[in-house]
């Protein structure tokens, strides 16, 4: 029997350069590196993992770095926006944390109770620091003092090229209408971390896949047999979804509903501790053991990435 996700498992984007985005998202934003792999789909092309110390459901940012990639455009259908959750109290640690780095800040302003900053990462992905409770211990070692760390995520914001679907699809998959301001539809998931989907009501122009977007947006499911009963729901309702895929740290499915919007849907099990040390996740390549004997041909492909400077302890 199906059950309604708790809320989102991971956001994927795509940028161009793997050093520069690995520098901002442990340098600037304190997150960790809990996996560097490869595109399972494409295996000459890098997928970092960020999120708290284990990665663990609802903190996960991950990017695929493409080197040549043109800049993308932001438009619809996509997810514009991710927003990353951060302490009530925090919110002026952060304001001069990023202007100390000339990254340019809009607020902070107030949405739906809570208080929110709009930067951009290097390639141009937007990003939120969004106050609110959160359940996600930050990770103790980053660059961010713990008191003042990501919590993990806090939602993403969608662009439709038609708002009534995907609102249909949000609320099948167990995300229930909560609030809305101006042309700001809230959508939330009955779990504890990682529950926002906001939906934009208005026109736009059509955006265009790059550097920069947001690819898809994965939401959690319990296990595998769960993502096969998905599957044949989507399937009797004609939607465009994937086979059961194997990504060693989680199955999932991918369904790109009517609007536009790219889900994944992904078990939290058995996740990216998988098999490793939890003292030095990140510190080096991991291929699943189908890519494992051609490691010395990929890493001679990959564009080289130095994680050695990891940030320690807080500033």
């Amino acid at each position: 029997m199906l059950t309604d996700t708790p809320g989102i498992h991971h956001i994927t984007g795509i940028v161009r350069d793997a050093q520069q985005n690995f520098d901002f998202y442990t340098g600037v934003l304190g997150l960790r590196l809990v996996k560097q792999t490869v595109n399972f789909n494409e295996k000459f092309t890098r997928h970092l993992f960020y999120g708290d110390e284990t990665g663990s459901p609802g903190t996960a940012l991950t990017f695929f770095p493409y080197p040549a990639e043109d800049d993308g455009r932001e438009g619809k259908p996509q997810i514009t926006t991710a927003a990353l959750t951060i302490p009530e109290n925090s919110v002026s640690y952060w304001e001069a944390r990023l202007a100390d780095r000339d990254i340019t800040v809009e607020g902070p302003f107030e949405r739906f109770d809570e208080t929110v900053l709009r930067f951009a990462d290097p390639d141009g992905t937007h990003l939120e620091l969004v106050t609110g409770d959160s359940p996600v211990e930050p990770w103790a070692d980053g660059a961010v003092p713990a008191e003042h760390a990501i919590r993990g995520i806090h939602g993403v914001t969608l662009l439709s090229t038609n708002v009534f679907v995907t609102a249909s699809v949000l609320d099948t998959l167990g995300f229930e209408l909560v609030n809305q301001e101006g042309d700001r539809v809230r959508y939330q998931a009955p779990g504890d971390r990682a529950t926002v989907v906001d939906l934009l009501d208005r026109d736009a122009d059509y955006g265009r896949e790059g550097a920069g977007s947001i690819h898809h947006v994965a939401v959690r499911v319990e296990d595998e047999e769960q993502l096969y009963e998905w599957y044949h729901l989507f399937r009797e309702r004609g939607y465009n979804v994937s086979r059961v895929k194997d990504r060693h740290f989680f199955y999932s499915l991918y369904v790109r509903e009517p609007g536009g919007i790219l889900f994944e849907l992904a078990t939290e099990a058995p996740g990216l501790t998988a098999e490793l040390d939890l003292e030095t996740l990140g510190q080096s390549l991991f291929l699943p053991p189908w890519l494992e004997e051609d490691r010395e041909m990929i890493e001679g492909q990959l564009t080289p990435l130095d994680v050695s400077g990891v940030p320690g302890a807080s500033e």
